[in-house]
């Protein structure tokens, strides 16, 4: 009874605090005057100011949160190590976080007298980091939906190419996959952008991801604009947010060049400036009086929004890569006097910050991706360093997903790569929490944990800027969403800040040459001794095997190459051996600082070898005729085309993945129809293919593809493969198909179609008895057939590495933890499946050590070295049809301070057994 008459006097006295501050927000006395002296009540609104009221979250601590779901119980979270995302996210607090009615109540330190709150749930972190829920800036959750169909793609506009009048909220689905996905990643708030075909695409909204009661996608809104036209008891003005688009995007769709895309620009604001006009000249006139209270507002429905940017009571998200465009964009805000919140993808802000720091009303945030660069002409200088550049130069940096570019579930990953390349971890972590959160107008109720903020937090089993960092529980409004998830037990190490390389001489370079550093190695030909040695794997006819083991974890080792290839182990230390006398005059002594040796990745799933830039048709090899839904030239005759016919080397994409660890690549030709063609192996450090050891095997495989978004039904296809296999006139590679000489990779990603492609094995092999190689690529649903595709010795491949339910072929997945103890690599290991790991992406070469790593630490336990590093090597060279015997020699990767899958460690040259020479970087 007690409790209860408290909890009526403490909501009696908020009610007349918050009272008290909505009149100082919109003081009543003023409004009232004005509509005494007959001033319209738009010209009063202009004047109300969209940031809280001083004293606002104190209000909000007490009558709880606008999003608080009646029934939600309290939750005292203690032992837990806080990122606040304070001072710039530098703030960490070791204790207890409070919630209640939606907000967080007290971080750190929480007296007794508050939890002594009734149905309060306690939750033990165990010592756990947490986080601010993660806030995408640019999203297209819900407007691209998964699986992609029909209807559910709500994005872009082409009616014309300005559109401000447009609104992403009314394409926004609310059956998208992804929503469950993103949380599971941490994510909880999400700008949903238009697309980019636009000039200016239409209005963007904040959502919460967390599915509601009324399931609606009204009730997922952040901050409900009163332009919406919702029902909303708080009468506070809000944010309200737009998209711009420069450069190729809206160019290509409307055929336009960059001086017709500025003229559309000046052309819609000097339309909004007129209507500005028109009303603060009305009002004017209304301030003194000379309103006779029937002479209409001037507005328009079209242009209102285009005119609250001019007020700045919008927060505009320009997407811009090139100087060009950022010069256009900057000069724009200035001429019509508006400010950008932020700018995205912004390939080349790192280049021209200076230029950015004029822009009109304050400096805008930069949000940008982490590596996904030069797929298309405005992105080829994007630099992993940018991040980094920009921030030393005071811009806000913001990491994000342009989801589904890229899954925002690992949004994280954006951020633990920035950081990798040399971004302050603070830093790092708020371009993800705290400065996307500031950038969208809600800094003050997300993206920092305080006393009267969201209670959006996460729960991790890492620290998040830990490679494969995964929620243990996600909160948003206070309620926890993830039921029953499956955690991880991860190392000690990974609890820690990572140590990360030193890139001072890259990040000078990227600034020198313009993003475009030279990349080529120095190659020796002499002897080479690394010191300091902790680590030499090497490959064998069998896997992947460990060349030395220390018996005491301070143990180092001396190795010497000469001629691509070891000639000298030997432990250091007076007891150990030593290679020093084996030493040449011109030997190059090289201190790895407790780094090590390990075997070169090899890559597939890309373009890479192909294409330099993806969409620049000049620039790649080309898609292949498919004979099966395209008429194919007669000189072709029946040929099958062979990649290494359109190999090109030296590109940025091949040099980055070399220097990266990953020295093989194995590309089948370009083209997504049923038939692509002959595989081949090729060196990524190569200079041409002329040059010794820079094609590795000429022919692998034979690729060919099998899916349902195809102008060729799927029993169409396979009445082709059956033809084909059973055939006695099918072109010359089907021939050594059918003999079991080379494999056939078969793209596909839907389980029903790799059973029918089992069946049809089956048959061959009962009809021919002989054995067919069959792998599977993509394989997104492969581990829903595990033990079929084990007994059948089937290999897969999966790419990407991490499923996403893209289409109705991929929306089976096995998502890994935390929403499933078993990933997909694990289940088909289990079952005796030769597993490898690809890409689809030529940016994502590089990645491939991080990708295995991921997997390994998904699979908590389940994978040995020596297992996970096999996803690259070998197991990935038997699935494709490389045969070990062609090669001369392997090459072996040298890392610096620490070993292949060390966050901290840094690749700083190859040695190269198919070259005899040592490259070093």
């Amino acid at each position: 009874m007690l409790d209860s008459k408290r909890k009526g006097w403490h909501l009696l006295v908020a009610t007349f605090l918050f009272a008290f501050l909505l009149t100082l927000h919109f003081p009543f006395s003023r409004r009232h005057r004005g509509h005494e002296s007959g001033i319209p009540p738009q010209c009063l609104s202009l004047r109300a100011s969209l940031e809280p009221a001083p004293g606002f979250l104190a209000s909000r601590t007490a009558l709880g949160s606008d999003r608080f779901v009646e029934g939600t119980p309290a939750v005292l979270i203690r032992n837990a190590k806080i990122l606040t995302g304070a001072r710039n996210g530098t703030e960490v607090i070791f204790g207890d976080i409070l919630l209640d009615k939606g907000l967080v109540l007290g971080v750190g330190y929480i007296p007794n007298a508050l939890t002594l709150l009734p149905n309060l749930k306690v939750v033990d972190a165990g010592g756990k980091w947490i986080s601010p829920g993660i806030v995408d800036a640019h999203s297209h959750l819900g407007v691209y939906s998964a699986p992609a169909l029909n209807g559910a793609s709500d994005g872009n506009s082409i009616k014309a190419p300005i559109l401000p009048w447009l609104r992403s909220i009314d394409g926004l689905n609310t059956h998208d996959d992804a929503y469950r996905l993103a949380i599971a990643g941490g994510v909880t708030t999400a700008q949903i952008l238009p697309g980019s075909a636009n000039n200016i695409g239409g209005q963007a909204y904040l959502i919460k991801l967390r599915p509601t009661a009324e399931r609606s996608t009204s009730a997922m809104i952040l901050e409900p604009p009163l332009a919406l036209g919702l029902n909303n008891s708080d009468a506070r003005p809000k944010w309200r947010h737009m998209k711009h688009a420069c450069g190729e995007n809206p160019s290509r769709t409307y055929s336009q060049t960059r001086m017709d895309s500025a003229w559309e620009f000046r052309r819609a604001y000097n339309e909004a400036r007129k209507i500005k006009d028109a009303q603060d000249s009305f009002c004017a006139a209304a301030e003194q009086g000379l309103w006779d209270g029937k002479t209409a507002f001037p507005e328009s429905l079209q242009w209102e929004a285009l005119v609250d940017v001019l007020r700045g009571r919008v927060k505009v998200s320009a997407h811009c890569y090139e100087a060009v465009d950022l010069d256009q964009l900057v000069r724009l805000s200035n001429e019509f006097k508006f400010p950008i919140a932020s700018i995205h993808h912004a390939g080349e802000t790192y280049l021209v910050p200076s230029l950015l720091k004029k822009a009109w009303g304050g400096v805008p945030a930069v949000a940008l991706f982490a590596s996904n660069f030069r797929k298309k002409r405005e992105a080829f200088r994007g630099s992993e360093f940018a991040p980094r550049i920009l921030a030393d130069n005071g811009l806000p940096v913001i990491m994000k997903s342009d989801h589904p570019v890229l899954n925002s579930r690992h949004l994280i990953y954006e951020a633990q790569q920035a950081h990798y390349y040399s971004l302050n971890p603070a830093l790092a972590l708020a371009s993800v929490t705290s400065t996307p959160a500031a950038a969208l107008g809600v800094g003050w109720r997300v993206g920092t944990l305080a006393a009267g903020f969201d209670a959006d937090l996460v729960i991790w089993d890492s620290h998040p800027l830990a490679l494969g960092a995964t929620p243990v529980q996600v909160y948003i409004d206070g309620i926890p969403q993830l039921a029953a998830p499956a955690t991880l037990h991860k190392p000690h190490a990974f609890q820690e800040v990572p140590e990360t390389p030193n890139f001072e001489k890259e990040v000078r370079a990227t600034i020198e040459y313009e993003g475009l550093p030279p990349l080529e190695g120095k190659s020796t030909k002499g002897t080479v001794l690394f010191a300091n040695v902790t680590q030499v794997w090497t490959r064998t006819r069998s896997g992947v095997a460990q060349l030395l083991a220390a018996d005491d974890a301070s143990a180092t080792w001396q190795v010497l190459v000469d001629g691509g290839a070891i000639q000298c182990v030997a432990r250091t230390g007076k007891n150990g051996g030593s290679c020093g006398t084996r030493l040449a005059a011109n030997t190059a002594v090289i201190d790895l600082m407790g780094g090590g040796l390990a075997p070169g990745l090899t890559t597939f799933g890309s373009d890479l070898g192909l294409s330099e830039i993806k969409l620049e048709p000049s620039t790649t090899d080309g898609p292949v005729f498919d004979p099966l839904t395209m008429q194919v030239p007669g000189i072709l005759g029946d040929a099958v085309i062979r990649a290494v016919d359109g190999l090109q080397f030296g590109g940025r994409n091949t040099l980055y993945a070399y220097r990266a660890g990953v020295t093989g690549a194995v590309v089948a030709p370009m083209g997504h129809g049923f038939l692509q063609g002959i595989g081949t192996a090729f060196s990524t450090g190569a200079v041409n293919a002329l040059s010794k050891g820079a094609i590795l095997q000429r022919e692998t495989a034979l690729h060919i593809s099998v899916h349902s978004d195809m102008r060729a039904s799927v029993s169409t296809q396979i009445a082709a493969l059956r033809h084909l296999l059973f055939s006695q006139n099918a072109p010359g590679p089907w021939v050594r198909v059918k003999k079991g000489e080379i494999p056939l990779v078969v793209a596909v990603h839907n389980a029903d179609i790799m059973a029918t492609l089992l069946l049809l094995k089956s048959e061959f092999e009962s009809s021919t008895h002989s054995a067919l190689r069959l792998t599977f690529a993509g394989a997104t649903e492969a581990h829903l057939l595990a033990s079929q595709i084990g007994a059948a010795g089937v290999s897969v491949i999966l790419a990407p590495a991490r499923p996403y339910p893209e289409t109705w072929d991929f929306r089976r997945i096995l998502p890994g933890p935390p929403l499933s103890r078993k990933t997909s690599v694990t289940t088909l290991l289990e079952h005796g499946v030769n597993v490898g790991l690809g890409v689809t992406s030529e940016y994502d070469t590089r990645n491939a050590r991080f990708e295995i790593a991921w997997a390994a630490l998904d699979a908590d336990g389940a994978l040995d070295y020596t297992t996970a590093m096999a996803l690259s090597t070998t197991n990935l060279d038997k699935a494709l049809g490389l045969d070990a015997a062609d090669l001369e020699g392997e090459d072996l990767v040298v890392y610096h301070a620490g070993g292949m899958f060390d966050l901290g460690s840094k690749v700083i040259g190859v040695v190269s057994g198919q070259r005899a020479v040592v490259d070093l970087f």
